[in-house]
């Protein structure tokens, strides 16, 4: 359903660009050609959907690859013809622009190369960003209970989404920026890998899960994406020398508890006072949940720190300030009574390899217990 709906918001916004760019724009003689071209791109998206499942075509694969980067060059196109007409309404009212000029085709020309190299370029700089993976740094204070440590500096990512065709540069990028950070634990907030390749991860970047080094060891949850056509027994987390919090809670080094939610598509995931319930608050609790939801109901219990993904901070532009409107926090950081919440932008992403929203980012966060 959920790609039923995304083809849906693909292809109506795709029908008002089509005809308005072929009033506007396009001259009689070129009306054919232009219509051929047009439906010949904007067919690659549902095509390539639909030839999904013959992962081993090298045709189908090319075609993924172009219907990645097409996807968010028609939401820049849509959005450079809504504006567009927009100035047109406003011109109605204030005749800035002479209806001669606007059908000149020296003005034609140049105001749609314009809308289509502005709309190319956010789409190569949004590829860019994407494989530029940034540290988010923070410090919070802490309550040091029965904890003998005074400082503890925690490396946080979700969304990584490890998939078999995964980049081993990204990959060793992102191991050589955490190391050189030189966190103390490793934290994975749920959609480290795509269920359905769990099996087939490459032994390589495996290796290179393995090269991150804290004192502690690193830690994680399973986020949605782990059970979309999962075919595996989470044994990647073993062999990434990842542990798994599933609805549970553990001491470390009688320093801190940290505590792991099972995503919401899990039936009967535990609350987090069921998850508390065995312990005494003695010393400071940091919690794994992959979704940032019921935080006020988070900020009521014992729990000092909790991190969460998955909104991947709308990953596109203008999205994100509808993402925002549906999470009480989508991206960064707030304090919520003694409660510190931390939601990361991913540090990949799903779907086109494109992030004008948001960063790739590892969050880094220096803990004082006082």
């Amino acid at each position: 359903m959920f790609h039923f709906y995304l083809t849906l918001a693909y292809i109506i916004p795709n029908i008002y660009v089509f005809f308005r760019i072929k009033s506007l724009f396009i001259s009689k003689g070129y009306k054919l050609w232009y219509t051929l071209i047009y439906l010949l791109l904007a067919a690659v998206y549902p095509l390539s959907e639909n030839l999904s499942g013959e992962n081993g075509n090298f045709f189908v694969q090319m075609l993924s690859i172009a219907a990645g980067y097409l996807l968010p060059f028609y939401l820049y196109i849509y959005l450079s013809v809504l504006l567009f007409d927009l100035i047109l309404l406003f011109n109605l009212f204030f005749r800035i622009i002479s209806k001669e000029l606007r059908k000149s085709f020296s003005f034609r020309f140049y105001t749609l190369s314009f809308m289509i190299i502005i709309s190319v370029a956010i789409v190569v700089g949004g590829a860019i960003n994407l494989n530029t993976i940034r540290v988010s740094s923070y410090q919070i204070k802490v309550p040091k209970r029965n904890s003998h440590l005074n400082n503890l500096r925690v490396a946080f990512v979700a969304d990584f989404h490890i998939q078999q065709s995964i980049n081993p540069r990204f990959v060793e990028q992102f191991a050589r920026k955490v190391n050189a950070l030189k966190p103390d634990i490793m934290l994975y907030g749920g959609d480290i890998v795509e269920g359905r390749d769990e099996n087939r991860i490459p032994g390589a970047i495996l290796s290179t899960l393995r090269k991150v080094q804290t004192k502690y060891g690193a830690f994680g949850v399973l986020g949605n994406h782990e059970s979309y056509g999962s075919r595996g027994n989470r044994t990647f987390y073993k062999k990434a020398n990842i542990k798994l919090l599933r609805d549970t809670i553990l001491n470390i080094d009688n320093s801190f508890y940290l505590a792991g939610r099972n995503d919401e598509s899990f039936r009967q995931r535990k609350s987090v006072n069921e998850i508390l319930r065995n312990i005494s608050p003695d010393l400071p609790i940091i919690l794994l949940d992959h979704r940032p939801t019921r935080l006020q109901e988070v900020s009521q219990t014992p729990v000092n720190v909790q991190f969460s993904g998955h909104t991947h901070n709308g990953q596109l532009f203008p999205i994100n300030y509808i993402i925002h409107r549906i999470y009480e926090l989508s991206w960064g950081y707030e304090k919520i009574r003694n409660t510190h919440f931390f939601v990361t932008s991913g540090l990949r992403l799903w779907g086109p390899p494109v992030k004008t929203a948001g960063k790739s980012e590892i969050m880094l966060v220096d803990f004082k217990f006082k």
